[in-house]
């Protein structure tokens, strides 16, 4: 019993570790989206060249990531973790001392590059480390990246807007931090690959047909976009929207960023718990299509108004990605690194293409349209309906865990 007691201590520990790194490794990522009102009147930069910077940065991001994950299910490489850290933390040094906007580009792909490492690996050792708990594993995992996200509008308010662009170099020591952190978290990772073969061996399958597989994740692929073209919105525009409609100073403005990023990091906690609880599903049809009377209200609300939907839209909103990622993984056991870099990499890809294509609208009409036009996006949440039932593989979570602790006794 104590052996068992201590294990489950060191899983907890390990996934408190790994969601701490998210936290650094999107904090890093958040503060070059936090910074776009800096580099527009440093660099002189349109809404389009903004929208573009944005689309680097995902699509490095996300099209490396499955490729990073299919290749990991098959060969772990724990300390890639660490790599993918490193090469982060080298995009933010091209950011901050960047003369032109070619550097700004590099940067951005840089810091894309280092997140499509860092982030399907790391959500296989949080499952590894879930004790079958997948949705809570995934919402923790994923509250530290949100939270992380979060802090990029404060720091840049109130410490580079103050010094100027060459101080975000001064979170490289952050970086450094989440290097040594991942490093013990990959030493830990090693040390238990032969398990996660092993439980993805004896992983139970679902009953579906390859062609309903594939429909179900063509919905989520649908469901991502509708999620994160509408985050795009907030995340790369939210400040411009408010000081031009609301005529409020950018400080003020990066602050009600930063409640609707925290918000989105408090949501995430509720996803993953709830549906291990009452099923993906219904998280799904809640956290997409619940928001959509609130987002056709937020262009026509008065300033308090909007901060206030803009907050609920977050925590809403941002429960649907635990529960949509834990749901792909179970249409496809055994391909966790696969699936979660797919996923990923769907969110920074879709919500790269989404700020490019909403910074071109912008410039051709207004901010106050884009916000209109996005309004709509939460209405695809009425494909939730074609999604097939995955209940019947929630008792696979525990055989997965019992696998794992049985595997782990033996190699012990």
């Amino acid at each position: 019993m104590s052996q068992n007691s201590k294990e489950s201590t060191t899983a907890y520990r390990v996934l408190g570790a790994a969601s701490l790194c998210h936290m650094l490794n999107d904090m890093l990522q958040s503060l070059f989206v936090a910074a776009y009102p800096l580099f527009k009147g440093n660099f002189n930069l349109s809404f389009g060249q903004i929208g573009t910077l944005t689309l680097v940065f995902q699509i490095t991001a996300s099209l490396l990531q499955p490729f990073v994950g299919f290749y990991t299910d098959r060969k772990p490489k724990p300390y890639s973790l660490p790599f993918g850290m490193a090469i982060s933390m080298s995009g933010l040094l091209v950011l901050a001392f960047a003369t032109n906007y070619g550097m700004l580009l590099l940067g951005g792909a840089l810091l894309g590059i280092g997140s499509s490492i860092f982030h399907p690996e790391s959500s296989r050792l949080a499952r590894l480390a879930s004790g079958g708990a997948h949705g809570m594993a995934q919402s923790v995992f994923q509250v530290g990246g949100n939270f992380g996200s979060s802090l990029g509008p404060l720091l840049i308010a109130f410490v580079v807007l103050p010094r100027g662009q060459k101080s975000m170099a001064w979170f490289t020591l952050a970086a450094l931090f989440g290097i040594i952190l991942l490093t013990g978290l990959g030493h830990w990772y090693k040390l238990h690959g032969r398990a996660i073969q092993k439980k993805h061996s004896t992983a139970t399958t679902l009953t579906l047909s390859r062609k309903k597989v594939g429909g179900a994740l063509a919905v989520l692929v649908v469901l991502t976009l509708s999620k994160y073209f509408y985050l795009a919105s907030i995340t790369s525009y939210y400040v411009f929207y408010l000081m031009q409609h609301f005529h409020l100073v950018q400080k003020d403005a990066q602050f009600y960023l930063f409640l609707f990023l925290a918000a989105v990091a408090a949501g995430t906690v509720i996803g993953g718990p709830v549906g291990d609880r009452i099923g993906r599903k219904k998280v799904i049809w809640i956290s997409i299509l619940g928001v959509l009377p609130m987002t056709l209200l937020l262009p026509y609300v008065t300033l308090p108004v909007t901060v206030v939907l803009s907050v609920l839209i977050g925590l809403v909103l941002a429960s649907a990605f635990s529960a949509i990622l834990v749901y792909s993984q179970e249409l496809m056991p055994g391909r966790v690194g696969m699936v979660s870099g797919l996923f990923f990499g769907l969110a920074f890809g879709l919500g790269g293409l989404g700020a490019a294509l909403l910074g071109k609208l912008a410039d051709h009409t207004s901010i106050d349209y884009v916000y209109k036009v996005c309004s709509f996006l939460p209405a695809l949440g009425l494909l939730t309906g074609f999604l097939p039932d995955t209940s019947k593989k929630h008792d696979g979570g525990s055989a997965e865990a019992i696998a794992l602790m049985n595997t782990e006794k033996q190699s012990a």
